[in-house]
């Protein structure tokens, strides 16, 4: 069914190129194109050189990348970063911005993403950009059901020619195979088969979107291990140690067993059966884990091997059954780690730096979730991660914990090892909550002993001649003492309650108004960038009457938000608590609004410069004096929102 489909969309894409008249997205040329896919695993990784140039007149800022839409949505990872030198000195530099596009009159059959180049291209300029993308579900087996006696075939459907919006002037493409035993595959134009590798090209002067259907039908013994779902739980405990532990919902995605399955000619060692069936699965973790178990619903799962070194930790785990395809296993691994190699601290936090996805090799994850549990108490949670996921909060409740443990809920979709890279949680931890728990586990023992010490040491006689009678006695008037202090207690604790709850109520509306205040604050700041920005534009491109509107419309809101100033400046001053802070607030809105009269100045001064027509060296000196004091003003103004932020 999936074969079906991919073949349709192969027919749509062609379709949707042959009639495809939508003019190209810019003057770029791609003089050189080399891609190379690796389908040596159950994931196709395709990684592309192409070295682009500006052959227009004007600068371009972003790019485009194109794959065909049943390629795109079997996406799972795309990296792209620029290069620099050749050969053995070629190095990549920083990975480059990426985001899905949707260009107008562009067909549905070919999907599109836009990168943000490190800096506009000129004309005539070069740039070398390294492109790695990683697919799944894209190795579809053929014929979808097998015996155990038949070897896996998968099919590859792609394209010997690079489809792209931009002229091709020169592009080669080669195939990295598992081995060389080939059913059958495309054969065009300057086609060699190499051993295991199949290379097409170099193909020159292609147009735009240009593409040549090409299939690989070939034996992969490569197990399709995927996991339905994964939930990683970490938990961090500041007692020294982070605990791991994965659930694994796992299925074998290659071509589904057909009849019985026989352990016998499974393990006829001459002749081995079921060469693509999921034997084992190795996990590489980090080099000082320690306590690692593998289990299941019955128990604990013996068939497993472990070697370590300083680099890391590997573990071969051997399920209770070899799976083939269509099969499914449940388990759940787990192990223990250092705190101090994962946990840091900087600026007032502190954080957790540990890697996001599965460590089993060439695993594909169709659902990630990874709980972070962090210490009760945390506070301040924010977390990093290399790639977009889904975030949310929880909180998990444990042995001894009363307002409950945060946890940090990371989800995302179709996974595959190249996610596998380092996320760092942040959060605010006081050394003070470690102690919490021993001192309840001090009080509870502390109060069960002298509990038992008045229990062995009291009479429970009832004769009213004996001492614990009388003693019974004297106990009940002295309750009953007890009970009227603690009423008269109770009442004065409910006034100074009430009292602190008007003082309280006091306080905050006093923060309420100054966050407003602080909010306007920040927009009149806003509203002088934005004047600012103007400036800048009118220097680039010269317009008096868009510099101007700019001024209009900043006006009009600098007048809005200072009518909105005045009722909260008349709110704050009437609030006696708010004494100290008041003359604060009240030199920031003069600094505020000091700070917009020599803007209003200079932007006054710059646009009469401009319709006199003044050089720009001139302009520029008059108003080098109010440039200072408009850089001095606002250092003033940072600082008093810093000092009112921190109240």
């Amino acid at each position: 069914m999936m074969k079906n489909s991919s073949v349709v969309d192969q027919l749509l894409l062609l379709l949707a190129i042959t009639i495809l008249t939508t003019p190209v997205l810019s003057d770029l040329v791609l003089s050189k194109v080399e891609r190379r896919i690796d389908v040596t695993s159950q994931i196709a990784r395709v990684t592309k050189t192409l070295k682009v140039v500006n052959s227009g007149s004007e600068s371009v800022s972003e790019f485009t990348l194109t794959f065909p839409k049943f390629l795109g949505n079997n996406l799972a990872y795309l990296s792209v970063s620029h290069s620099e030198g050749k050969g053995k000195s070629k190095r990549s530099l920083a990975n480059l911005s990426v985001k899905e596009a949707n260009p107008k009159g562009m067909p549905d059959s070919i999907s599109f993403y836009s990168v943000t180049l490190p800096k506009p291209l000129n004309k005539g300029d070069t740039l070398t950009l390294e492109v790695v993308a990683a697919f799944t579900n894209v190795l579809q087996p053929f014929p979808e059901k097998i015996t155990q006696r038949d070897i896996h075939l998968v099919m590859l459907q792609e394209s010997a020619q690079y489809l792209s919006p931009y002229v091709v002037e020169s592009q080669s493409l080669s195939i990295k195979l598992p081995n060389a035993r080939i059913e059958s595959y495309t054969k065009l134009e300057n086609t060699k088969l190499q051993g295991s590798e199949i290379k097409y090209g170099p193909y020159k002067n292609l147009a735009e979107y240009s593409y040549a259907p090409i299939v690989v039908h070939f034996e992969s013994k490569a197990a399709f291990a995927v996991a339905e779902k994964l939930v990683r739980e970490i938990e961090v405990s500041h007692w020294g140690n982070v605990q791991v532990t994965e659930h694994y919902n796992l299925v074998h995605r290659g071509a589904q067993l057909k009849g019985e399955f026989s352990r016998l000619e499974y393990q006829d060692r001459p002749n081995p059966q079921g060469v693509s069936a999921l034997r084992h699965l190795l996990a590489r973790l980090p080099p000082r884990a320690h306590s690692i178990y593998y289990r299941d619903d019955i128990g604990n799962i013996s068939t497993s091997q472990m070697q370590s070194d300083s680099k890391k930790t590997e573990v071969l785990i051997e399920p209770r059954f070899p799976l083939f395809g269509g099969w499914k296993t449940f388990f759940t691994i787990g192990y223990g780690l250092p705190l101090s190699d994962f946990l840091f601290a900087s600026e007032g936090k502190r954080f957790l730096d540990i890697s996001f996805g599965s460590p089993m090799l060439d695993l594909v994850t169709e659902k990630l979730i990874v709980q972070v549990v962090l210490p009760e108490g945390s506070k301040d949670i924010s977390v990093t991660t290399p790639f977009a996921v889904k975030q949310s909060h929880e909180i998990k409740y444990s042995h001894l914990d009363i307002a409950g443990r945060p946890v940090v809920v990371l989800e995302k979709n179709n996974v595959v090892p190249d996610h596998n890279q380092k996320i760092q949680v942040y959060y605010k931890f006081s050394n003070i909550n470690l102690l919490s728990e021993p001192l309840m586990l001090i009080t509870g023992f502390f109060v069960l002993f002298i509990t038992c010490i008045i229990y062995t040491r009291a009479d429970f006689s009832i004769s009213k001649s004996s001492a614990a009678y009388l003693a019974k006695l004297q106990w009940d008037e002295v309750h009953w003492n007890l009970v009227s202090v603690t009423f008269t207690c109770n009442l004065l604790i409910s006034y100074v309650v009430d009292i602190e709850n008007m003082a309280l109520s006091f306080v905050y509306q006093v923060l309420a108004t100054l966050q407003e205040v602080q909010n306007i604050i920040q927009k009149c700041l806003a509203a002088h960038d934005k004047l600012e920005a103007s400036l800048r534009d009118l220097s680039r491109t010269g317009d008096i009457q868009t510099c101007k509107a700019a001024r209009k419309s900043t006006d009009s809101l600098l007048k809005d938000l200072s009518k909105d100033l005045r009722p909260l400046l008349a709110s704050l001053q009437s609030f006696p608590s708010a004494s100290h802070i008041s003359p604060k607030v009240e030199e920031l809105v003069a600094k505020e609004k000091e700070l917009q009269e020599k803007l209003m100045a200079k932007h006054t001064t710059v646009v009469e410069g401009y319709e006199k027509k003044s050089s720009g060296r001139d302009i520029e000196n008059r108003i080098a004096s109010q440039q200072q004091k408009i850089v001095a003003l606002r250092q003033e103004v940072d600082d008093l929102l810093e000092f009112i932020d921190e109240i």
